[in-house]
């Protein structure tokens, strides 16, 4: 199978310098309207596919994104490796502001969102046990070493639900049960592009230390843009470095992202709901034989 590479721009990333042969496309979703239009292009030999979460101007708060639609018109686009660039918290010293970090973990606090393309009329449980595809990890991380750009590898995500910033009880609680990062906006996109069988990863900027450090004790909107923007070269250099490098064609996830619906459908054929069955067509045509 060819290697398309997806990359997901979070807070600061509204473009992708460097593509070659651009063209934008607004793909149609049976799950509702995208963040935005995707763009394509290639780098070097690589094809690669951009969407800004947010859309242009940063118009989408974290719960009010489709996420949905986002992964359903990346897989219909046939992107294989999909890339998350994320703005986020730190609850770690060693992680300051500007640091880079492959996250393989993720905890889920949200409680607004649509988590799963499954449900009434076709029930799936997909694993999501090791979230992250550890090769394109290893891609990300060699790209970075290319590049001479600092990143910490592994770690666990928190995603709160916001869009306010924490609570200080929030942060402390947070940070004594030893996560690493906290964002808005990971989930539910990794458990989707899991059951779109997208191998995913992760790239968090820390753009802040959320509000439990003693000489941070507030976060604001202008302080984390202005550190995402000064992030937003280094991860340009970085994504382009990794597009470069890319193999042509998909390496298989040892996570088991090629292959998640093989049996996680439990819904008998014959209590299947077609209307949601022609929803499913590009997520789980693979196993709906559609």
């Amino acid at each position: 199978m060819k290697a398309i590479l997806g990359i997901i721009g979070g807070s600061g990333i509204y473009d992708l310098p460097g593509l070659e042969d651009v063209r934008e496309e607004r793909i149609a979703s049976p799950w509702g309207e995208p963040s935005d239009a995707l763009r394509f292009g290639r780098v070097g030999e690589t094809a690669v596919v951009f969407l800004p979460r947010h859309g242009r101007g940063h118009r989408l708060a974290p719960s009010d994104i489709n996420y949905r639609a986002n992964i359903d018109v990346l897989k219909r686009a046939g992107v294989t490796d999909l890339v998350s660039v994320s703005a986020c918290g730190s609850f770690r010293e060693d992680l300051p502001p500007g640091r880079f970090v492959l996250v393989d973990q993720f905890v889920d606090r949200t409680v607004r969102r649509e988590t799963s393309f499954f449900g009434a009329g076709c029930v799936a449980h997909v694993s999501i046990a090791h979230p992250v595809g550890p090769r394109l990890q290893d891609r990300i991380a060699a790209a970075a070493a290319a590049e001479s750009i600092p990143v910490t590898r592994g770690g666990t995500y928190l995603c709160m639900e916001g869009p306010q910033f924490s609570s200080l009880a929030e942060s402390l609680t947070y940070k004594a049960a030893g996560y690493d990062v906290i964002g808005m906006t990971n989930m539910p996109e990794a458990k989707l592009a899991r059951e779109a069988e997208i191998t995913y990863a992760t790239i968090a900027m820390v753009t802040d230390f959320d509000c439990w450090h003693p000489s941070h004790d507030a976060v604001d909107v202008a302080s984390v843009i202005a550190v995402a923007q000064q992030n937003a070269g280094a991860a340009a250099r970085l994504v382009a470095r990794l597009a470069r490098d890319f193999p042509a064609e998909h390496e298989p996830c040892p996570a088991g992202s090629d292959r998640a619906l093989d049996h996680a459908i439990i819904t008998a054929p014959a209590s299947r709901d077609p209307a949601l069955l022609a929803k499913l067509d590009a997520v789980a045509g693979r196993v709906l034989g559609r």
